[in-house]
């Protein structure tokens, strides 16, 4: 019997194709809807753990900040040991500084950024070679003209398809041999773009574009297996300790734990990224009225219809199943084509916003389920109605 109600659903829906059309359109819109916000929503989250994860997993990032005098008293690299020696749970401690130069090459200049860093640094922040090598210790410790490219300013100034490995560049004044090429990677924890970046050996870099030793900011990687809550307690009061903050005094410093901050911003974006369905699945119900409405005038339409199949000894409960089962495959085929419109859209719009695009299969089957539930819970008033009609008054409607 529910092959034959479905069949017959079918077969009333074909007959109205446009008229069905536009009463599930309310349904198709709901579920796209839906569908593209949470998948953007998805896509927008993972972009933006992407980000946080450049920072380094398991990572504190501590900078001076600006104290109530104007003043900002700067990190040297005597702070960066003492945390790296002192702090149990800490396995790497490695400061950075950064200056604007412009790297010239073979006729080709471009402005970039000079970041002096060491290969801990590097570690930390999970950047990593991918042509040529990272610095030697021998390197690192006497401050070297050697420098990494960033792959945008490779793209600038080397032709493409050759290997700049072993060229000799100017940044500036300073002339320093290409050594390795670092991955694409994008922003970085300083909201700098990483790829438009040349590092050299921080010793280099503070000798010869900063004139000092003192450091932008560092970051310590820890052990996961210690609590991040006791590591930063435990840097707080060393720093105030070596900074001679006393009492009351604020710090003049700032730590950033990526951990938590990857926590916040992802619990962030979810949280929009419901609120937003949310106010796309009222469409939905705006289509769930639409099918009532559309429902009750076929009943109207078809009362003599009703009469006769109750007159020839149809029971009530088939009569209500057939109207109750036209309702949800409307709902059920305007699901599909909802989600099939979301999927297209989801795609175009994450290329669109440079988002990844993330495939979610629970969301998907979760707004067809609730597309066909609104078929049952609008459609059943309409088909319960055309269940409880009188056979003889039916049949006297013209």
């Amino acid at each position: 019997m529910l092959g034959s109600t479905l069949l017959l659903a079918l077969r009333e829906i074909r007959r109205h194709i446009l008229r069905s059309i536009l009463t599930t359109l309310g349904i198709i819109i709901g579920v796209a809807a839906v569908v593209t916000m949470v998948t953007l929503g998805n896509g927008v989250t993972a972009s933006v753990q992407e980000e946080i994860s450049s920072l380094g997993a398991s990572n504190f990032i501590v900078f001076p900040v600006r104290t109530d005098r104007g003043t900002i008293r700067p990190f040297d690299e005597a702070d960066v040991k003492a945390v790296e020696q002192q702090i149990a749970g800490v396995t790497i401690a490695a400061g950075t500084v950064a200056s604007n130069a412009t790297a010239f090459y073979n006729g080709q200049d471009w402005d970039t950024r000079v970041v002096g860093s060491n290969n801990d640094f590097l570690d930390a922040q999970s950047i990593t070679v991918e042509e040529g090598r990272p610095f030697s210790k021998d390197e690192e410790e006497a401050g070297k003209n050697v420098c990494l490219l960033g792959l945008k300013v490779r793209e600038a100034i080397f032709v493409p398809g050759t290997s700049p490995i072993g060229a000799r560049m100017r940044l500036g004044d300073v002339s320093c041999q290409v050594i390795g090429v670092m991955e694409e990677r994008g922003q970085g924890g300083n909201g700098a773009d990483d790829d438009d970046a040349v590092y050299l050996p921080l010793k280099n870099v503070q000798r010869r574009f900063r004139g000092n030793d003192n450091l932008d900011y560092f970051v310590l990687k820890y052990d996961p297996s210690y609590a991040p809550s006791v590591i930063q307690d435990s840097l707080v009061d060393l720093l105030r300790e070596r900074r001679l903050l006393q009492g009351e005094q604020p710090n003049d410093f700032n730590v950033i734990d990526t951990a938590q901050v990857n926590q916040a911003l992802g619990a962030a974006t979810g949280a929009l990224t419901a609120m937003v369905a949310v106010i796309a699945s009222i469409s939905l119900l705006v289509g769930g009225i639409g099918i009532m409405n559309i429902m009750l005038v076929s009943v109207t339409e078809r009362t003599r219809e009703i009469g006769i199949r109750l007159a020839i000894g149809a029971l009530a409960r088939e009569v209500r199943l057939q109207f109750l089962t036209e309702a949800v495959v409307l709902c059920a085929l305007g699901g599909l084509v909802g989600i099939a419109l979301g999927f297209g859209a989801s795609i175009g719009l994450a290329a669109a916003i440079d988002v990844p695009f993330v495939f979610d299969p629970m969301i998907n089957l979760v707004s067809f389920l609730f597309a066909a539930g609104m078929g049952i819970v609008f459609g059943y008033y309409p088909a319960s109605r055309a269940s409880k009609l009188d056979p003889i008054d039916a049949l006297r409607h013209e």
